[in-house]
């Protein structure tokens, strides 16, 4: 499994819910044999999986998608940028990077303090930068507005979260002409690119978000940014 990659999990026993939900992998802890979800408990089928005990049985099906394309050299500096539970698959990958002598640095945000996820462990694998919409933590305003934008270049930029958010940092990445990958979020189903809910509209036609994805560069995708 690599950072990026996604789990489909079967809502089985959930009056009313047939498809499977698309999840983020958040982490792998292999020496634990442990894999890591977060789950926005919004809907019946989410909810349900907010109430599942040590013990259940989930029926899941992974590793799907592609993944972001990791570091080559230990010099690279990459901003990860993430918002709301879109900060998920972040952490998994800051942690491997980690592990290939790489220290990313999180541009993490949220609405309000509370909304903050996870910030204890992203600070075990590098820096982390905050904004919240109401400025109860870090600075006020959204990502693309922190000041370590004006103060600091990257190399590269991986971001999840909100699609106008990533659009914000799409655009932030092009000014700046930088590589910026996004994880896209679209609604998905099967998660093998057989029933086309999940597509996403980019450069080389109508592409499935599940088989073709979720991970794109940002210069792929027909965003008007």
């Amino acid at each position: 499994m690599f950072p990026g990659q996604f789990v489909e999990v079967s809502m089985e026993g959930v009056d009313g819910v047939l498809l499977r939900r698309p999840i983020s992998i958040n982490f792998v802890d292999r020496t634990n044999n442990e894999l890591w979800l977060m789950v926005a408990m919004v809907g019946k089928g989410t909810r349900y999986l907010g109430q599942v005990q040590v013990g259940d049985v989930v029926n899941c099906v992974l590793p799907l998608g592609n993944s972001f394309t990791m570091p080559n050299k230990s010099s690279e500096r990459l901003l990860l940028v993430g918002g709301g539970v879109g900060v998920a698959p972040l952490l998994y990958m800051g942690a491997e990077m980690k592990r290939l002598g790489v220290e990313p640095t999180f541009l993490l945000g949220a609405r309000s303090k509370g909304d903050l996820l996870e910030l204890d462990l992203f600070s075990h694998y590098g820096r982390v930068c905050i904004t919240t919409e109401d400025g109860t933590e870090g600075e006020k305003g959204f990502v693309t507005n922190h000041s370590i934008l004006k103060k600091e270049t990257f190399d590269r930029i991986v971001t999840c979260g909100p699609k106008p958010m990533m659009m914000a940092v799409a655009r932030y990445a092009s000014q700046a002409n930088v590589e910026c990958e996004a994880s896209l979020e679209n609604m998905m189903a099967c998660g093998l690119g057989a029933c086309l809910c999940c597509v996403e509209k980019t450069v080389k036609g109508n592409l499935c978000v599940c088989k073709d994805g979720p991970v794109f560069n940002v210069k792929q995708l027909l965003w008007q940014i």
